[in-house]
């Protein structure tokens, strides 16, 4: 696991992949400066290329690796370890870690899978198809360019064909297989404005009206007192599978906001979250992974189908997976 935490600031790198000055590559990768403030830090030596400190306006080559240091900002320590795990001319499927946020968050700007993504490939223009909660690992499918994203944004239901999580949740279902079918809206009075609830179809106090959220649940595997889960999505609604697995009485592990009533949530917005609050929830984050993808490429009538697998399961997940206590 690769986690950034500077001890003076935040340290912002990149690889350049075309003939570019040093001060225009700056300039793209942190678009807040001037040309005067990066010549500016360049003074201070806040600018490396290949680890040696540059205080010129050097010509990059394709395969440099530019940092720069931002000392009057810091970011939350995340796990960065993203990687490829399948692509086409237009497509990008990634593994998330957890707890890696997908884009931009009031703690992380640059520590994010998108912004990491775009730094570390030449797609600088990639845009998100979907989206993952920062605590949820797996699979995401970006695309790879502009003209991409505008044109499989529009076929998204017809790319994705079948989407499947894992979830390590509390207890032992009674049952096998299980096909929920439930209304979820986020409700007016609720403590944590976030937080989805099963509601009855025509519910009054909702914030918007309740959309219907369908998930197959199939019981994998079962251990002392927890359970593995297998979660395909037939829609997708916010926080569906977390929502519906605490409604039926099996709320993932690690879920803040979805069991032990969201106490942990509310405690964690006013302090951090102690060694015994961790241990009573389980994990440090919800363990739910994006296992599985199922796509149709193809434009026209044929089929080109691709299935994608993360088996890359956080570290929180392995003492479950052994049949470990936590």
């Amino acid at each position: 696991m690769s986690k950034t935490a500077p001890d003076k600031g935040f340290e912002l790198c990149w690889h350049e992949h075309q003939a570019i000055s040093l001060r225009a590559s700056v300039l793209l990768a942190y678009h807040h400066w001037s040309e005067d403030q990066v010549a500016a830090a360049q003074a201070l030596g806040a600018v490396c290329v290949n680890g040696v400190v540059e205080y010129g306006d050097i010509e990059l080559q394709p395969g440099d690796s530019i940092s720069l240091l931002l000392t009057d900002h810091q970011e939350e320590a995340v796990d960065t370890g993203w990687k490829i795990l399948w692509k086409n001319q237009e497509l990008t499927a990634v593994h998330k870690p957890a707890p890696l946020p997908v884009s931009r968050t009031t703690r992380n700007l640059f520590n994010t899978l998108i912004s990491l993504f775009r730094r570390a490939t030449t797609h600088k223009d990639t845009h998100l198809l979907h989206r993952l909660d920062a605590e949820t690992s797996g699979i995401i499918l970006l695309a790879n360019y502009a003209h991409a994203d505008k044109k499989w944004k529009k076929k998204l239901e017809r790319l994705i064909e079948r989407k499947v999580y894992h979830a390590l949740v509390y207890d032992v279902p009674d049952w096998q297989h299980y096909e929920c079918q439930t209304f979820l809206a986020e409700k007016t009075d609720s403590s944590i404005r976030s937080q989805m609830h099963v509601v009855a179809e025509d519910e009054a106090d909702t914030v918007k009206s309740p959309k219907l959220a369908t998930t197959r649940f199939r019981v994998l595997k079962t251990f002392n007192g927890y359970s593995l889960i297998e979660c395909e999505l037939l829609s997708g609604r916010k926080h569906q599978i977390r929502a519906q697995l605490a409604h039926l009485g099996y709320p993932i592990i690690g879920d803040k906001i979805y069991s032990h009533n969201g106490r942990f949530y509310l405690k964690r917005l006013q302090q951090d979250l102690s060694a015994d609050d961790y241990a009573q929830l389980g994990a440090e984050h919800h363990l739910l992974h994006a296992f599985e993808l199922q796509l149709n490429t193809a434009t026209g009538d044929h089929r080109d189908e691709v299935v994608i697998y993360d088996k890359d399961y956080p570290k929180a997940w392995l003492p479950y997976l052994q049949g470990a206590s936590f």
